[in-house]
């Protein structure tokens, strides 16, 4: 195939789609590679790299979730279930043509540069033909940030079951043992309280303590309930600190640990039933992990307990293995991109859907892929806007964290603040548009 007018574009998940439907709108021919037989990433269940379990819904309510122009359907669950939102993105894809794009069970196995910028990428890839390779014009990766688990080493050797989050699927896996899960983070809290219906004891490490924040306030989602002034932080934490307390209290009392940082310094926990299990007796809460003695978990306090099973829910990292760190510019935890999208240096590579930030919602990644869709139609067409972009991205930047100072790990290190990146990321559509100078 002639492909060095195309762009490559990895990946069929919410942000791959987001991506190829912008590109598809602003004209700029490209070529699609997904892993699976469909579209929907993680999302699918049964697509090779999921990490989704039976369970799984979306933290965030729907419509503060959803893309703008293909709203979720008024039969679907406020908090969508991973099977919802799977015919969701297949009904996206449909509906914005984007199937024909892609080629599906291709796994892209390397991507390099075929000389400087602007000369093009070469990529390989296998299917089920076999392996093949071409030169494209440049390369958008968006295959996702949750697919590599992240498996934390302890001292010791423990002689039960030892999986991690991402081997989880079925609470049946739970039947009949003693389980300790590691992490507490959405997904442990999840597996956590699906643990306790089927376990003959449940019990829940903690290395550092979190906000919880229930999925309803009043009868509405949670997230539904900002008002339309927008509060400085200085304002907004104390008065939202203020809210949890009424209507989650102090999860202290049930023996979580105290956060040691500032509300919004982390993702915080949509979670009530973890706290409702452990009020009434169903779950245990234990400090982090000291070391193994075969069944037998040592804590950091000295106190021990046994288990038949450990679940790590530690998270994942950032995973692109088919291509080497330097060329995306990664600074410890994540590649250090220009409002995480572009390379400071190159205009034929981009990363698209490395951003989190709470509330970010699918409609905040659409508007990257938009931004990026714009630049490289700008650049192609000599708009002042592109080649203002080209030049403060080149210039040396700050990670869009609006001055909020997040934890030190490695899932916070593409973390934004929301209406910061969001304000940066508008004012560039806006510009690029209309093909003018900031």
């Amino acid at each position: 195939m002639e492909t060095r007018d195309r762009y490559a574009l990895i990946g069929a998940g919410p942000m791959g789609l987001a991506a190829a439907k912008v590109l598809k709108e602003q004209g700029i021919p490209f070529q699609g590679f997904e892993l699976h037989s469909d579209v929907g990433g993680l999302w699918d269940i049964d697509a090779p790299q999921s990490t989704m379990y039976e369970s799984a819904h979306l933290i965030s309510s729907k419509r503060m979730t959803e893309f703008a122009d293909f709203p979720m359907a008024d039969d679907v669950a406020e908090y969508p279930s991973h099977r919802e939102l799977t015919g969701y993105f297949r009904s996206f894809a449909d509906h914005f043509g984007l199937k024909p794009y892609y080629n599906f069970n291709a796994e892209v196995t390397r991507i390099e540069p075929v000389g400087d910028n602007g000369e093009g990428w070469r990529l390989c890839w296998s299917d089920p033909d076999g392996a093949h390779e071409a030169v494209f014009k440049g390369v958008l990766i968006a295959n996702g940030t949750l697919s590599e688990p992240n498996i934390p080493s302890f001292k010791g050797t423990f002689e039960g079951e030892l999986i991690h989050a991402s081997q989880y699927r079925s609470a049946s896996q739970f039947d009949g043992k003693r389980v300790l899960v590691v992490g507490a983070g959405n997904s442990g809290c999840d597996i956590a309280v699906d643990s306790i219906h089927h376990a003959v004891k449940t019990d829940l490490s903690m290395r550092r303590g979190y906000y919880f924040v229930p999925k309803y306030v009043f009868g509405k989602p949670a997230d539904t309930m900002g008002g339309a002034i927008k509060l400085p932080m200085w304002l907004k934490r104390p008065m939202d600190s203020l809210i949890l307390k009424w209507f989650v209290g102090d999860p202290q009392k049930y023996g979580f640990p105290k956060p040691d940082y500032k509300l919004y310094e982390s993702h915080p926990v949509v979670n009530s039933l973890v706290l409702y299990h452990a009020g009434h007796g169903d779950l245990t809460v234990q400090p982090d992990i000291d070391r193994f003695e075969g069944k037998t978990v040592v804590f950091k306090d000295g106190s021990q307990a046994d288990y038949d099973m450990v679940l790590a829910a530690t998270g994942y990292k950032l995973h692109y293995p088919f291509i080497e760190k330097d060329l995306l510019n990664w600074q410890e935890d994540a590649p250090h991109l220009y409002l995480n999208a572009f390379h400071p240096e190159r205009d034929d590579l981009f990363v698209l859907g490395m951003v989190e930030a709470t509330g970010l919602g699918w409609q905040g990644r659409h508007e990257q892929a938009e931004m990026v869709a714009r630049y490289i139609k700008g650049l192609a067409e000599g708009n002042a806007a592109a080649n203002e972009l080209q030049t403060e991205k080149a210039a040396g930047f700050e990670r869009a964290t609006g001055g909020m100072n997040y934890l030190k790990l490695a899932r916070m290190a593409y973390y934004v603040d929301k209406a910061t990146y969001r304000g940066a990321v508008t004012k560039w559509i806006d510009r690029l548009a209309k093909g003018v100078r900031p």
